[in-house]
């Protein structure tokens, strides 16, 4: 391909598209914060409505359906759907240190480890994992599968043996495998 200025070719054109997808891959983190931050709301104002007028499943299905009714093309929230972001609200509620974690993960992933994990130390535990090791839910799957809460749990923190003679505490202190 030539121009008026010279020859242009594929490596000049790579840093473009580059660029493309990194303002894409940012967009849509941006846009899974702004969601997860919304669950997190309607979650709150759910439980807040169980807790204060007594709001059941019925309520919540006819609150369904009316959102169904006023925006019929916003997807995700059947009353199935309405019922888990009560339930990430009120797992995460009680966790200040985490709130500030959530939204780096997919609702998806959320749901994962909300309906998989049997302690609060191991939807931590998976929470922070899935973070740091940006896992799709795929990943995220493999490794519950795997059991990998358990087998950390179970494997000795690998320090080197010149950091446990000079300080023979660290072991405790490295015990936390995050």
């Amino acid at each position: 391909m030539t121009q008026a200025g010279g020859a242009a070719g594929e490596a000049d054109f790579a840093p473009v598209l580059t660029l493309i997808r990194q303002a894409q891959s940012r967009a849509l983190h941006r846009v899974n914060r702004e969601l997860i931050g919304l669950y997190w709301q309607i979650g709150e104002h759910l439980q807040h409505k169980t807790e204060a007028d007594g709001w059941g499943r019925g309520t919540v299905t006819v609150l369904a359906a009316w959102i169904a009714q006023e925006q019929p093309d916003s997807r995700g929230f059947s009353a199935q759907n309405l019922w888990r972001m009560r339930q990430f609200y009120e797992t995460y509620s009680q966790h200040p240190k985490l709130s500030a974690v959530l939204r780096e993960l997919s609702w998806t992933n959320h749901m994962t480890i909300l309906s998989r994990s049997n302690s609060e130390q191991e939807r931590e535990f998976y929470l922070q994992a899935a973070i740091q090791g940006r896992w799709t839910q795929r990943e995220l799957i493999r490794q519950m599968d795997g059991s990998l809460y358990e087998r950390a749990l179970l494997s000795p923190a690998q320090l080197s043996p010149v950091l446990q003679a000079q300080q023979p505490a660290a072991p405790g202190i490295f015990k936390d495998s995050y």
